[in-house]
């Protein structure tokens, strides 16, 4: 099948149509339906994009995405289509406008296959929270593709699109690009347009990329990139790709990472051997210290679950959505609706936050989480002045099987070493790194100052050429 764009354009110039290529992806993902990727496919809106696109191909006017079949997660806004978060709350939901970044892309004649399965309101590092079941990773039955956009890296690692599109709260695009071996992007907050996103935190949610290629990684965010007017938060700052980078890199290795207790021996040892390739290949690589590691993840849940509290009291059953049946009254009809609506990660997320908010421990918790993120954001700037990039695993381990993770807590903290980037508004980036002997993928991030992601992506291609 298509691995990148650039397949699809060769496929293209040797006589095949995008009705062709839809054609194609339609019964591959008809052959897939065991990985549960796909809540839903546009065969018709997809179909009638395709005969858009080829009369454009014909007359020379096609855009620069032409032919490229594109899944959304479920969090992901496309007008006259559903949209669920992968939520009860929200069936039957039907969106009355698309996405800014989702426009972007049709606006280049990408055509729009379906909407991804993920974890509920994208609260999840596994994919296992969805109202309509889990995902299968396509590497290895009954694992995990991780989350929360699960289904979208698993429809770009088994080629059932040619990219997708995911939502980044505290690693949702990088911890399962990681164990589906595929590049997840999650760029500098602010750098794309939130604007058709379904808020689950809005001051660490970004939309990132899922795709099998770095050079399809970077056309997608220069297509997407730029000030949006209807996203107050989206950035004025215009996006350009330079070209003058410096000849030799100064990576910076967080320790903290690289010993951890909790991080796979065979994931140490290819990350120990790479960093001695890189060092003989001349780049200088700089062991730094960032001591708030265990601060992280804490951190997080408190500012998170607080956002949440707030952006999720929208879905009451009075204004759209599920409304539940059984209920007498205003009060019944709130209490129901959202008992019935909301999964249980959801629910323990919203109960969280509402006490991090209440009174007398507001200042105990959220306002101490706003301190300490400064903290982290400060001592982050302070590192990458040293450091052209820092280097990281993306997940101490590959996927682990269905159902083997139970604790809350321990589930949180699959998210140890992706959070930093949410919490400091950085972008980073998960490439594939390796395949572990347990035949499951894993990934490195890599981690740049605000707005340069072009850096990123050439520290990329220098660690791809020792790989």
């Amino acid at each position: 099948m298509y691995r990148s764009i650039a397949e699809i354009q060769k496929a293209l110039h040797s006589g095949k149509t995008a009705l062709d290529l839809v054609e194609e992806h339609l019964s591959l993902i008809e052959a897939n339906k065991h990985l549960n990727a796909f809540l839903e496919v546009f065969t018709d809106s997809a179909r009638a994009q395709a005969q858009a696109v080829d009369q454009k191909l014909k007359a020379g006017t096609a855009g620069q995405l032409a032919g490229v079949i594109v899944g959304i997660k479920d969090n992901i806004c496309f007008k006259d289509h559903k949209v669920s978060a992968s939520s009860k709350i929200l069936a039957g939901f039907e969106s009355i406008y698309t996405s800014t970044v989702l426009q972007r892309l049709i606006d280049q004649d990408a055509i729009i296959i379906g909407r991804l399965n993920c974890d509920e309101f994208a609260m999840g590092s596994s994919n296992e929270n969805s109202a309509f079941g889990p995902v299968q990773n396509n590497w290895k039955a009954n694992y995990v593709p991780g989350g929360s956009s699960g289904g979208s890296a698993v429809a770009v690692s088994a080629q059932l699109c040619t990219v997708s599109l995911g939502s980044d709260t505290g690693g949702s695009v990088r911890q399962p690009a990681s164990w589906t071996g595929t590049f997840g992007i999650k760029p500098t907050y602010g750098r794309l347009s939130r604007y058709g996103l379904i808020a689950y935190a809005s001051s660490f949610d970004q939309i990132g990329f899922f795709t099998n290629e770095l050079s399809d990684t970077q056309l997608l965010l220069a297509l997407t990139a730029g000030e949006d007017p209807y996203d107050a938060t989206s950035s004025s700052k215009s996006y350009y790709t330079r070209t003058n980078f410096p000849e030799k890199l100064k990576i910076g290795v967080l320790a903290e990472c690289l010993n951890h207790p909790g991080l796979d021996a065979e994931i140490k040892a290819k990350l120990d051997q790479t960093l001695s390739d890189l060092r003989a290949q001349g780049h200088e690589i700089i062991e730094v210290s960032f001591p708030y590691l265990d601060y992280m993840v804490p951190t997080y849940y408190v500012l998170t679950t607080a956002e949440a509290s707030s952006n999720l009291s929208r879905f009451d059953g009075v204004h759209f959505g599920y409304r539940s049946a059984e209920a007498k009254g205003v009060e019944e009809t709130y209490v129901k609706s959202r008992s019935e609506g909301f999964g249980p990660e959801v629910q323990r997320r919203i109960m969280t936050g509402t006490f991090v908010l209440s009174h007398g421990y507001y200042d105990a918790y959220y306002t101490k989480g706003q301190q300490v993120r400064r903290v982290l954001k400060d001592r982050t700037t302070a590192l990458l002045q040293e450091c052209d990039v820092l280097l990281s695993p993306t997940t101490p381990t590959t996927a682990f099987e269905m159902n083997a993770v139970k604790d809350p807590i321990q589930m949180y903290l699959q998210d140890i070493f992706t959070v930093h980037a949410n919490l400091t508004g950085n972008p980073a980036i998960s490439m594939p790194f390796g395949v572990h002997s347990n035949e499951l993928p894993y990934g490195i991030q890599l981690m740049a100052r605000d707005f340069e992601e072009d850096l990123l992506f050439h520290a990329a291609q220098q660690i791809q050429k020792v790989l």
